[in-house]
């Protein structure tokens, strides 16, 4: 039984939730044509907010406010960018506490868990993107005499992007893709989840508080009619995505239709592989307790884990000790480890997945399994031990709290099943024999390969993160992040 404070939710929301609205141009909009949507609170079940859509009409409103935005943000002195940057970045550090008081509303995210972090990833990597925005360069070419000609390059923002934001880490999702985005020039129109709103409107709010112009960060929650119509906009230059493959297909085929470039970051299926040289007491507890995090609605977690025969068993009863251990229930409550999932459909999908793994034999449950007794949207933490690579259970990103482990008896067995799937978004290895590790790495077929426990390295926003595969393409973070919004443009001036 899960018991959640319904009184202290509906307080808090009254207290947090910023008022839902599009902003475009710098005006607020609430009567828009894309109707109402009723905002469910995913750990009591309960309406707590309407949250007005855009249809084409308003995305092409904020399409035009972001290219009128973008003569004066675009044409604007690095030095400025970089200054206005920093400032968000100021603001939304003093509001840490803010994005952290949404999260568990929003999408039922754990206030001591993922939460409590949001923020201050948020402010790293606008911090670290306003760094770069006076340090864009070209470079001058050498291919013939200087007495003939001289050739150099331009770096030049694109003009406006398009960001279709992910429901299960909105915020997290914002800071990756909308920082860059600024600091090479570009405005923005983002068009979250219909589930997840209220992060990005902080987010837009506080940037009108920072001086950014209006128009520069525009916000069009909609459906898939708002998605299309700005992914088919003529006036939108490029699109950034993450989410799943399936919507990804449909973004690809309307974007092909004006060759419009596309940053896709996309679903996963990590394969997590535990040697026998590493220190169980820490590792296991670190295996067993990231898979779970943000109730598993994570596309890098490692929700595969791939363990060396010698010590398999003791692993899965470590594992499944760990796993029984995290605490489930109320996501405002900050013992809370495993919250709610994001909404009914996807409590009874994770249902699912886990039944038929029962039914086909794809292994052996050893924990969990079942729906939680409650109000929202809850499924018990699952371990299944022995799964079949070839199953749905191993295949299929389920985005919710299941683990599945399988043995394996050599690096070349580890690696073979790593690597058998569609998907490459990322790898961790677990051992301390560092010959071993740099022989791993290379092999693995994954955007990003993940070394021994540590910080969470997914929210670093030096580090690139992406995928290969069906995990999509394109980068997030570091330099190749902020690479993503630039072009470069060839200049050749002959001689008089």
């Amino acid at each position: 039984m899960v018991t959640v404070d319904v009184a202290l939710h509906r307080q808090r929301a009254e207290q947090v939730l910023p008022r839902p609205r599009l902003v475009i141009g710098g005006k607020e909009l609430s009567d828009t044509s894309g109707g109402l949507f009723e905002h469910v609170n995913p750990a009591t079940g309960l309406v707590q907010a309407e949250i007005p859509l855009a249809g084409p009409g308003e995305v092409d409103q904020a399409v035009a406010a972001a290219r009128t935005a973008f003569e004066v943000w675009g044409g604007m002195r690095p030095a400025e960018r970089r200054r206005l940057l920093t400032r968000f970045a100021q603001l939304i550090r003093e509001h840490i506490p803010d994005f952290a008081a949404i999260s568990p509303l929003e999408n039922g995210v754990c206030v001591g868990g993922w939460a409590e972090n949001v923020g201050t990833h948020i402010a790293e990597w606008t911090e670290y993107y306003a760094g770069w925005a006076d340090k864009i360069e070209g470079m001058v070419g050498a291919a013939y005499s200087p007495h003939e000609n001289v050739e150099y390059t331009l770096a030049e923002p694109y003009g406006v992007i398009g960001h279709i934001i992910t429901w299960n880490s909105p915020a997290l999702s914002l800071a990756m893709k909308i920082p860059p985005s600024l600091a090479a020039g570009n405005t923005v129109v983002i068009k979250p989840a219909e589930s997840t709103p209220f992060s990005a409107l902080l987010f837009a709010d506080l940037a009108r508080e920072a001086g950014i112009p209006d128009g520069v960060i525009n916000v069009v929650t909609g459906l898939g009619d708002a998605g299309s119509a700005l992914v088919t906009h003529p006036g939108v230059d490029k699109i950034s995505f993450t989410g799943g493959p399936a919507t990804a297909r449909r973004i690809m085929a309307d974007a092909a239709l004006s060759l419009k470039p596309v940053l896709f970051e996309l679903g996963g299926k990590s394969a997590n592989l535990l040697f026998a040289d590493t220190d169980l007491d820490t590792v296991v507890p670190y295996c067993a307790a990231f898979a779970m995090s943000n109730t598993g609605q994570g596309c890098a977690l490692p929700t595969r884990l791939l363990v060396e025969r010698p010590i398999y068993d003791e692993v899965v009863a470590r594992v499944t000790g760990v796993v029984a251990h995290l605490p489930v229930g109320d996501p405002l409550d900050p013992a809370t480890y495993i919250g709610p999932l994001i909404d009914a459909a996807a409590r009874d999908r994770v249902e699912g997945v886990i039944d038929k793994a029962v039914q086909d034999g794809a292994g052996r449950l050893v924990y969990g399994g079942e729906r939680l007794d409650a109000d929202g949207w809850f499924v018990s933490p699952t371990v299944f031990a022995d799964v079949d690579n070839n199953s749905d259970l191993a295949q299929r990103e389920i985005f919710g709290p299941v683990l599945a482990i399988t043995p394996f008896d050599t690096e070349d067995e580890a690696v073979a099943l790593a690597n058998d799937t569609e998907y490459g978004l990322s790898a961790y290895v677990q051992s301390r024999d560092i010959a071993r590790v740099n022989r791993l790495v290379p092999r693995l077929k994954a955007g990003t390969v993940y070394v021994n426990p540590g910080p969470n390295p997914i929210t670093s926003p030096a580090t690139p993160f992406g995928g290969v595969g069906l995990s999509g393409f394109g980068r997030e973070g570091g330099r190749a992040g902020l690479e993503e919004f630039i072009h470069v443009k060839g200049v050749g001036v002959g001689r008089v």
